[in-house]
């Protein structure tokens, strides 16, 4: 039986791969801060689909979370075929608010740290077997300049080309998934107001998440879903850096606190 690891996997991006895995009747470890909320989305898939749903809560700030859930995914009794390391928040803040220092640590450590060590552990794991997929979630902000989280994300998508490197040939491909604006709660969560963005940028996430798995399957590095930001990447990436700055500098004042 095919089985996945996801975190962050009972909201947003994480939910989204967690209903399409369950569709194709693949087992599922969901990984997750509140065990309520874990709860009652295992037994919500488990009655739709009838997959197994395994959940461990985990604050992936914390290391011996991280630990954890690392030595669940190296267990080599229960092997898994697929992780995806999702589990993230956004940051409505600049870098110099001295007040925001704590919730830019516990970004890194969810969004860099833990995708390290969980990445390492299923690296090692799936080369063992001499297969498998992993998944890191970075964003299409990697190629901007929008504070730490845009650093943190190019941080992530580097990470996720370093490791397919090093997997090169042992069976086990490696996707950094880049979306832009994904139709979810997380621009809420993080207090940024999206309300007034054309309908043209959004992205629906079971649409992304589809993508995304078509594209880790044939072994892509990174997944882009929709032509239009995979058409503002090449931009970003490739046109005058004076172009992705200035872009940055608006998208960074408008999040300013007043």
């Amino acid at each position: 039986m095919v089985s996945a690891l996801i975190t962050g996997g009972t909201s947003g991006i994480g939910h989204a791969f967690a209903r399409e895995f369950a569709s194709r009747g693949v087992d599922l470890v969901l990984v997750a801060r509140d065990t309520a909320r874990l709860e009652a989305v295992a037994a919500e898939l488990h009655t739709v689909h009838g997959v197994d749903v395994e959940i461990i809560t985990a604050d992936l700030s914390e290391r011996a979370d991280m630990e954890r859930v690392a030595e669940r995914i190296e267990d080599p009794k229960r092997p898994l075929d697929w992780v995806v390391n999702n589990a993230g928040f956004g940051l409505h803040s600049t870098v110099l608010d001295p007040d925001d220092v704590d919730t830019h640590a516990k970004a890194l450590n969810v969004m860099c740290l833990a995708v390290l060590v969980l990445g390492g552990a299923a690296g090692r794991a799936m080369r063992g077997r001499g297969h498998g997929h992993i998944i890191n979630v970075a964003s299409s902000s990697a190629s901007i300049f929008t504070g730490n989280y845009s650093a943190i994300k190019a941080w992530a998508r580097t990470y996720s080309t370093s490791l397919a490197m090093e997997l090169q040939g042992s069976g086990v491909k490696v996707t950094a998934l880049l979306p832009g604006w994904v139709r979810t709660e997380f621009h809420g969560r993080a207090g940024i107001n999206a309300s007034k963005l054309p309908n043209i940028v959004w992205i629906d996430p079971d649409k992304l998440v589809r993508t995304c798995l078509a594209d880790a399957e044939r072994g892509r590095i990174e997944s882009i879903p929709d032509w239009k930001w995979r058409a503002a990447m090449v931009v970003a990436d490739h046109g005058p850096r004076a172009i992705t700055r200035f872009v940055s500098a608006k998208l960074t004042a408008s999040r300013k606190k007043h």
